[in-house]
């Protein structure tokens, strides 16, 4: 029971904090939102400091149900991150409207704890409870801004979008159960290993993976992806792109590689599916685009397929990188969505169109060297740290004998360069648009600042370290 304890103090410390936050929200009102905010940081900060597997080999908890190793320990440290950002840009986004509540830290905070419970999910049942705990929160920050009729649209879209999903995946353990006998993963993996993979269990397996290829807005489930991320508030949206993309990821790879690790060639082909199709779609899509965030959730659709990539891999090398890339992919996410955040009209109204970006290194220097940084990285351009997430991703296909699949994955990744060069010549070459609003965020700067470095040459220092703790962290599942 101590030992249960132990493996789970993050978990309990974030859950803890978000209930006291919430009667302390319920107490103070709207009035204490900032104050809230900082003790959400501070519960994160306290949270990330007694992960098990940081420094150790964690170990299993509740029977096996729930695993904390170093694999959830890397992935937590990065959805901490990634919602601290989230919580830290939306003080001053929404501050300006004065429609800034107290709620939205204690929704991250349960959301984050949803993704705890699903990185560390190690049965089925347990793999549940996390995703719809997550959800659950989403669903409310979606439609945050209860006088925007795009933020409650959104909300709508990914509630009921969400709600079939979660049927889709629930359907998926069904079968899992009923064909294996049992809903923990090591169970699962011995039944498919003792007799092979029967029809049954197949159904089971295609379920699942759809469920979850929903969470991680790989096609064909990507349907959600666009019209929530332009409706929702952007420091929701930036939320949306970072962590909850990391948690579903890391899921995606314990399920294929923990219970499924017997029927590889089984859902190797879904995986390879949805990242070509990822990676196709996504870049295709995106070109139309008028709006940045819709830009930006097709960006990100792109992206997961290439992460993809990696996890068809089904090596620990291929882990690794999926790790690396997902890093990666919230410094550059957020980044970018940093600077969305501070595109406001001369009124202090926000600023959607990607034509408002033209001619912005004329009227914001330093706003578009940010941006210019981002899109770079994100194309996969060197010097910048996205050239090496692809690299990587794509040596570990190569790796495993599946050279085709990295040689069509590179062919794509030039239909994504597109866009992202295209935003690039649109600051620098185009005539100025109005200019936008100069707002003094002083959080905000340094957050873009520390992305920006983190992506740029900058970052090589940091590539060993973070190179070494993601290949530690793979190695963990195998």
């Amino acid at each position: 029971m101590w030992n249960d304890f132990i493996l789970t103090l993050p978990e309990e410390i974030i859950g803890l904090g978000a209930l006291v936050l919430m009667i302390a929200a319920a107490w103070t009102g709207d009035r204490g939102a900032a104050v809230l905010t900082w003790l959400s940081v501070l519960v994160l900060g306290i949270a990330a400091a007694f992960l098990p597997g940081l420094v150790d080999d964690g170990g299993a908890a509740f029977g096996g149900q729930f695993v904390a190793d170093r694999f959830a320990a890397f992935a937590k440290i990065v959805t901490y991150l990634a919602a601290i950002v989230a919580m830290l840009a939306a003080m001053t986004w929404f501050g300006r409207d004065r429609d800034y509540r107290a709620e939205y830290p204690v929704l991250i905070l349960f959301a984050v704890l949803g993704m705890g419970i699903m990185i560390s999910a190690h049965d089925l049942l347990t793999l549940y409870v996390g995703l719809e705990l997550q959800s659950l929160a989403a669903y409310v920050l979606a439609s945050f801004q209860r006088s925007d009729a795009r933020s409650s649209e959104a909300g709508l879209k990914y509630f009921v979008l969400g709600a079939l999903a979660s049927g889709i995946l629930l359907y998926g353990i069904s079968l899992l159960y009923g064909f294996t006998g049992t809903t923990g993963f090591d169970g699962v993996a011995r039944a498919l290993a003792a007799d092979g993979v029967s029809t049954g269990e197949l159904f089971g397996i295609v379920f699942v993976l759809a469920g979850l290829a929903f969470k991680v807005s790989a096609v064909p489930f990507h349907m959600w992806t666009p019209d929530v991320y332009e409706g929702a508030p952007t420091p929701v949206t930036a939320f949306f792109a970072s962590a909850p993309k990391v948690a579903a990821m890391a899921l995606l790879v314990r399920v294929t590689v923990d219970s499924m690790g017997p029927a590889t060639d089984e859902w190797r082909q879904i995986v390879i599916f949805a990242a070509l199709a990822s990676t196709v779609l996504g870049g295709v899509a995106a070109i139309g685009q008028k709006n940045i965030k819709r830009l930006l959730a097709y960006s990100s659709i792109n992206n997961v397929g290439f992460a993809l990539v990696g996890l068809a891999a089904g090596t620990p090398q291929g882990v690794a990188s999926v790790l690396f890339y997902m890093a990666v992919y919230v410094a550059m996410t957020l980044g970018a969505f940093l600077v969305v955040l501070r595109m406001r009209d001369a009124n202090g109204e926000p600023v959607e169109a990607i034509a408002s970006l033209a001619g912005l290194s004329q009227t914001r220097p330093w706003l578009a060297l940010g941006m210019a940084m981002f899109m770079f990285s994100l194309a996969g351009i060197p010097p910048f740290l996205g050239f090496f997430s692809k690299l990587f991703v794509f040596n570990a296909a190569v790796q495993a004998n599946l050279t085709w699949l990295a040689v069509i994955a590179i062919v794509t990744s030039v239909i994504g360069a597109f866009y992202y060069i295209m935003i690039v010549k649109m600051m620098y070459f185009d005539e100025p648009a109005p200019a936008y609003s100069d707002v003094r965020e002083p959080a905000t700067a340094g957050l873009m600042l520390a992305s920006a470095a983190f992506v740029s040459p900058l970052g090589w220092f940091a590539l060993g370290a973070l190179n070494a703790a993601t290949l530690n962290a793979a190695n963990s599942l195998f």
